[in-house]
């Protein structure tokens, strides 16, 4: 009898600890999952008046967002490293521009391929996104339509990351020089003189100058870009977007003011070897903003392909100390 007791309360002992077990692996399994779901990386589009704008999504919507805008000639292939690594923290969005990534190219019949007009649809863009509030990440072309943006509507930016993203004319560096000619006077000569820029060693110069290790720098970004660059009228679009870039540069004084009446948290995560926005341009920030965590990587004008994790983890800790 004493025999069968015991047998019996091991075998209680046995179930109770087997669904303990089960329990306890259905909870990290469910934890695991849905860790694993925030980190997800979605790939959509949306209509934004006629135009199918490409974007990436990851995270929760529900906590702060931080809107990615790319440079050239890349898209928000550039950030996937972000996407992936902040998404159980953050809400991220980074849309492609129209003749970009894998939005739409419209014909320049039909769209006018202007900063101003690129940053409306970006704008238009999270409108219909309802993205009311956010830190906006900006990197070379992203400066100019991010500051259209923050400057309509300054009291939605949380704040600004800024990685090689430019609004002061000692930020423009000695690669400017064909452009600056084309500004001066646009023809077949100051054209084609740019043209070496849409080659892929041309578009490999853009993502491995000024870095440490070439070996960190993924080649698909040169291949892609090289592909979409490839495109009829590819070339005709992005001299517009070239000789459209004095634009910008009559607005830094704009911008600056913004700056200035506004004080956003800034973080400068800025590769000081950039032959298009050398370090000079993160220096000159310092005139007109406070509150500027400052950070500068040996490094090009990509700067997350080969100092990534450092940056990410500067933006991780920026972003947790702005005010909820």
């Amino acid at each position: 009898m004493k025999n069968l007791i015991y047998t019996l309360i091991l075998l209680i002992f046995f179930v109770s600890c087997k669904n303990d077990i089960s329990s306890k692996n259905s909870t990290v399994t469910t934890n695991l999952s849905a860790s694993i779901k925030k980190e997800i990386i979605a790939y959509k589009t949306i209509d934004i008046n006629g135009v199918q704008i490409a974007y990436r999504e990851s995270g929760n919507p529900k906590n702060p967002t931080i809107v990615l805008l790319h440079g050239f000639p890349a898209s928000s292939h550039q950030y996937r490293k972000v996407l992936s690594q902040l998404a159980a923290e953050f809400h991220l969005i980074a849309p492609d521009y129209p003749g970009f990534g894998n939005s739409d190219f419209p014909n320049a019949d039909t769209y006018q391929y202007t900063f101003d007009n690129l940053a409306e649809t970006i704008d238009a863009f999270l409108e219909k996104k309802e993205i009311h509030s956010y830190a906006l990440m900006i990197q070379d072309y992203g400066a100019p339509i991010g500051f259209r943006i923050a400057t309509a509507h300054p009291e939605r930016v949380t704040a600004i990351i800024n990685q090689n993203g430019n609004a002061y004319e000692e930020g423009l560096g000695d690669a400017w020089e064909g452009i600056r000619a084309l500004w001066k006077d646009r023809n077949a000569q100051t054209e084609n003189a740019l043209l070496p820029a849409f080659s892929l060693e041309g578009l490999k110069w853009q993502y491995t100058h000024g870095v440490r290790d070439i070996e960190t720098v993924n080649p698909d970004n040169w291949h892609l870009d090289y592909l979409r660059l490839n495109r009829p009228n590819a070339h005709q679009v992005n001299l517009d977007l070239f000789y459209d870039y004095q634009n910008n540069v009559k607005l830094y004084p704009k911008w600056q003011q913004y700056l200035r009446d506004h004080q956003p948290p800034l973080l400068i995560v800025w590769g000081k070897n950039d032959a298009f926005f050398p370090e000079s341009g993160a220096v000159a920030f310092k005139k007109d903003v406070k509150n500027i965590d400052y950070n500068i990587y040996d490094t090009g004008h990509f700067a997350l392909e080969e100092d990534g994790n450092a940056i990410i983890q500067k933006m991780r800790s920026f972003m947790r100390k702005l005010p909820k």
